[in-house]
């Protein structure tokens, strides 16, 4: 069989603690699933920090810290920082932990997209925290942001720290945009 590269994202940043019962928020929680999703085979683990009170994305520095560490501790895995945060973050709070942790990759978003997560609303009753369905009525109306100066900004914290971008392609017109930052030194 061909190489390849399996990567594991333990929680995301879209879904809300009632969407999915099994979603890891404390980062306890997160490391674990990332080692077991190591040991189970994946290559790489993409990992998104959350509030361990609320279970909201967060670029919360000293929180991704105790994931990242625990997850260094125990397994050899690649660790894949994201930067795509949540819908709460600006672009400086997505990308603030690439400089302080320097993984050796870090997600980078090809483009602005639209989360259409909306819908899901009519689907649910009851929520754990009473920020879920604020967040996910927000998607009717929001762009997640990723111009081409954001993606600027990005690539070139990846390259001063280091890390190598993780690219994530939603549509055709993001591999346009790959094309676009093509660098053969990454």
């Amino acid at each position: 069989m061909n190489k390849f590269i399996l990567n594991c994202a333990v929680t995301g940043a879209i879904h809300t603690p009632t969407m999915a019962p099994y979603l890891p928020i404390k980062p306890t929680d997160i490391a674990a699933q990332a080692i077991a999703a190591a040991q189970a085979g994946a290559s790489t683990v993409h990992v998104h920090a959350r509030n361990p009170e609320t279970g909201m994305p967060t670029g919360n520095t000293d929180i991704m810290g105790e994931i990242v560490s625990t997850i260094h501790a125990k397994c050899d895995v690649v660790i894949c920082i994201t930067t795509g945060g949540g819908m709460n973050m600006t672009v400086d709070e997505r990308v603030a932990a690439v400089p302080v942790f320097k993984p050796e990759l870090a997600s980078c978003n090809l483009g602005s997209m639209n989360f259409a997560l909306f819908p899901v609303l009519e689907k649910i009753n009851e929520w754990k925290y009473d920020w879920e369905p604020q967040y996910l009525e927000m998607s009717k109306d929001f762009i997640f942001r990723n111009t081409f100066a954001d993606l600027e900004r990005i690539l070139d914290v990846f390259e001063a720290s280091g890390t190598k971008p993780e690219f994530e392609a939603y549509d055709i017109g993001h591999l346009h945009n790959a094309h676009h930052f093509y660098n053969p030194s990454f």
